[in-house]
């Protein structure tokens, strides 16, 4: 039975490498230490490279001087000076036997014994040695060139003898009248001129070795430290949260403020410089920037959300802790602007004032209808006629104001007829004015309900904390194309302490509107926190914007007392459509006649 062999080479499934499978790349403080590493190790083999040339190039120096020491010193002994001239001097060659026992020998000897050179060799001006530490060797000329010497001049330099390798200093020796007459020749051996090197050298490598441990112990602790401080992030997931800060903070309208720990501002888009009114608030405190104290307290953790009114806009201020492996690092104060949101839900609260009054008006005018059916059915016309003539006077319903057929604009009619119903609903009676005097109609119908509505409901909210009789009272004038309102109630006025006098909301994120409490009214309607157009709400601030669209406000005229509550005033441009002139003020409203 045979076997099937696995071809060799063949790679199982458990050990292929998918192609195109990128490897990882080490993290950043691994490259960081290696490359840290990699130059330290350069650096020490340079430095130790430089000083190894350095040390060998002082061991050579102090050989050659050395031996140019011993040199000078023999060559000026008059001892030697005598017995070499006079070697010179004989014509003959020296014999070895006679050169052997003489002085220049035994002198020669002693100066190797003492100083540990290799060789000391005297010759003659024929280059013929006197002395040499091999005796057979004695009477035979030198086999380094001598004629620089024999001309005056020392020379000091490495090569090679019968000795071996040396480096050597030749000096000449002069005569009586200062003539070379021979050459003072000594020599050290390389391998004694280098005998310190060894120790010279473990010595390098022990610093080297210390340097390149001390540099991985500091790289290991950079390393530490450097993970520490980016939170472990490698640089390119920096570079890609960078990008991703500037693509978020730059593409939201939301306003962002990133504080750290010791409240200085870290990050801060350019929405919350918009909304917040900042300069560079980027590394300063946040306590140094003139924030109102809602935000200063979100930004310490004291509220996570909260609502406020600042530069006319509404501001809604979330806080968030941030928090990363256990630590804190600050917080994160999202700021989103309400205004419109808020403009918005005023509209919307005014539709729904308007749909009430029409869903009434239809409800009422259905049971008048009926009540004309049934008098025609029963054959009493003329009762009829009379009924339907004075529903034609009326209009479609009867709202319980005073004063109401001072107002010839349908849409005012009807809106403070419902909103004369939900005052009723709470105990308090509206009427209009005697001074009210319109004959324009109007045709921006969202600013003046909202402008409007919000001081008729917090007049009935001030009126109801009041004292009965508890009435909101309406005058309405027109001046060219602007409207000019009035609006007065018997509540306990703006001095009034106490949110149930004023109609303040307990809680100023509920949505409620109602504050017009405040210090240091300004007829003129001053901006501010604590001005009483502006107070803690949010109804009266946007109905001051509203107002102040077209060149007009929203101020107040009295502050309440003896008697009476607040009296608040507005003034609307370009709201109104006048009458023409040459057309009668009543014939914006038709006149009933009666039915044949």
């Amino acid at each position: 039975m045979s076997r099937t062999t696995k071809p060799q080479g063949t790679a199982t499934a458990a050990n292929a490498v998918r192609p195109g499978t990128p490897r990882r790349r080490p993290r950043f403080a691994t490259r960081t230490l290696l490359l840290q590493l990699a130059t330290v190790l350069l650096v020490v083999v340079l430095c130790t490279g430089v000083y190894l040339f350095l040390a060998v190039q002082q061991l050579r120096a102090e050989a050659e001087s050395s031996a140019l020491g011993i040199a000078r010193t023999l060559a000026e002994d008059p001892q030697v000076r005598a017995q070499v001239a006079l070697a010179s001097a004989d014509p003959g060659t020296p014999q070895a036997a006679e050169l052997r026992d003489g002085e220049l020998q035994r002198t020669a000897a002693a100066v190797v014994a003492r100083t540990g050179s290799l060789f000391v060799v005297i010759t003659d001006d024929h280059g013929i040695r006197l002395t040499h530490p091999d005796p057979s060797r004695l009477g035979h000329e030198v086999s380094t060139p001598y004629q620089d010497v024999l001309a005056g001049r020392e020379v000091i330099e490495w090569e090679t003898g019968t000795l071996g390798e040396s480096v050597r200093a030749k000096v000449p020796v002069r005569d009586a009248g200062g003539t070379p007459v021979g050459e003072v020749s000594v020599g050290f051996a390389r391998a004694g001129v280098f005998d310190d090197l060894p120790p010279l050298l473990a010595v390098i490598g022990i610093a080297a070795a210390g340097a390149l441990v001390l540099a991985t112990l500091a790289a290991l602790l950079l390393r530490r430290r450097w993970e520490r401080l980016t939170l472990g992030v490698q640089p390119e997931e920096l570079v890609a949260l960078v990008h991703n800060q500037t693509a978020v903070l730059d593409g939201v309208v939301d306003g962002v403020l990133a504080i750290d720990p010791d409240g200085v501002v870290q990050v801060c888009n350019d929405a919350a410089r918009r909304l917040l009114e900042l300069g560079d608030a980027v590394g300063r405190p946040l306590a140094e920037l003139g924030l109102p104290q809602p935000i200063l307290a979100a930004a310490a953790g004291s509220t996570t959300r909260t609502e406020l009114m600042l530069h006319d806009r509404v501001l809604y201020v979330d806080s968030r802790p941030v928090v990363r492996e256990g630590r804190s690092l600050g917080a994160v104060v999202i700021v989103r602007d309400r205004t419109d949101l808020v403009a918005l839900s005023e509209r919307l609260e005014t539709v729904r004032t308007m749909t009430s009054a029409l869903r009434v008006q239809r409800h009422e005018f259905a049971n008048r209808i009926h009540v004309a059916a049934g008098l025609i059915d029963a054959s009493r016309v003329p009762e009829a006629r009379v009924f339907l003539a004075e529903l034609m006077e009326r209009g479609s319903i009867d709202f319980p104001v005073p004063g109401l057929d001072r107002l010839a604009d349908p849409f005012l009619h009807s809106f403070l007829g419902a909103k004369a119903l939900e005052a009723g609903e709470r105990g308090v009676s509206l009427r209009i004015g005697e001074e009210t005097q319109l004959t324009g109609t109007v045709v921006e119908a969202e600013d003046v309900a909202a402008v409007l509505g919000n001081l008729v409901d917090n007049a009935i909210t001030a009126a109801v904390s009041g004292d009965a009789p508890r009435w909101v009272e309406v005058a309405v004038l027109d001046d060219g194309d602007a409207l000019v309102l009035t609006v007065a109630d018997s509540g306990p006025g703006l001095d009034a302490a106490g949110p149930s006098a004023t109609g303040t909301s307990a809680d100023p994120a509920d949505g409620a509107d109602h504050d017009r409490t405040g210090e240091g009214a300004d007829p003129g309607g001053g901006a501010g926190p604590g001005d009483p157009v502006h107070g803690h709400g949010l109804g009266l601030p946007l109905s001051r914007e509203i107002a102040r669209r077209e060149g007009g406000d929203l101020w107040i005229i009295d502050r309440g007392g003896d008697g009476h509550g607040a009296v608040f005033a507005a003034r609307l441009g370009a709201v109104l459509d006048p009458v023409r002139p040459g057309v009668a003020p009543d014939s914006a409203r038709p006149v009933p006649k009666e039915i044949p």
